[in-house]
């Protein structure tokens, strides 16, 4: 539920040569989220971006599904996959409202550095949740903005740049959470990785 296909199909190259901003931090949320999950699984990542994440967790489960409404990101994170051999994944060209996604038999959902950039933050939560077993895990990590609001002005600019994507929300992990609740999940584990502002929320929720 983005509008920004265009911008990440720009800069989809240049994206995927950018080195990780704070490996540690980077490394603590990987380790965080395989503890969670379990190698009988089957893991969708919406908003996969060039599937990095996705093809590092690829090896603890059964079956990865890696989804971007981007094409160019997706077509860079199949070749990913293939250089690296990774055979458990899939990688398809998909928003989070896509039909095909909304199963109910997917173990866990992720989304990384996604939820800040969605249309419709509630709508996008009922739809993760569509995609899930009872019990299911949602697992996500946002930067919560709210602290940044002089960020604001500046955005439409860089927007007409084209060096910033549309629809940037910024709320806090306070209201990040509440959301997730509404859609019908209870909060089983946060953390902030890295410690530090903005706070980039981890939430492991479960689904009802």
């Amino acid at each position: 539920m983005t509008s920004n296909n265009a911008f990440w199909d720009k800069i989809a190259e240049r994206y995927a040569a950018m080195p990780v901003g704070n490996q540690t931090a980077y490394e603590q949320t990987v380790e965080r989220v395989a503890s969670h999950l379990n190698a009988s699984d089957q893991v969708v990542e919406v908003g996969c971006g060039t599937a990095t994440t996705a093809l590092a967790l690829a090896p603890k489960v059964a079956r990865m599904l890696a989804t971007d409404a981007s094409a160019e990101m997706v077509r860079i994170g199949r070749e990913k996959a293939e250089a690296q051999d990774v055979e458990n994944i899939e990688i398809l060209q998909a928003g989070i409202d896509d039909p095909r996604l909304a199963t109910g038999q997917h173990d866990a959902v992720m989304a990384f550095s996604l939820l800040h950039l969605v249309d419709d933050l509630d709508a996008t939560l009922v739809q993760v949740a569509r995609m899930l077993k009872p019990g299911g895990l949602f697992i996500s990590k946002t930067p919560c903005l709210r602290a940044m609001w002089y960020l604001r002005p500046v955005l439409p600019v860089l927007r007409l740049m084209g060096k910033a994507p549309g629809g940037v929300a910024f709320f806090s992990p306070e209201v990040l959470e509440a959301a997730i609740r509404r859609a019908g999940f209870e909060i089983v584990e946060t953390g902030d990785y890295p410690a530090k502002t903005p706070p980039r929320r981890f939430v492991v929720a479960r689904k009802g």
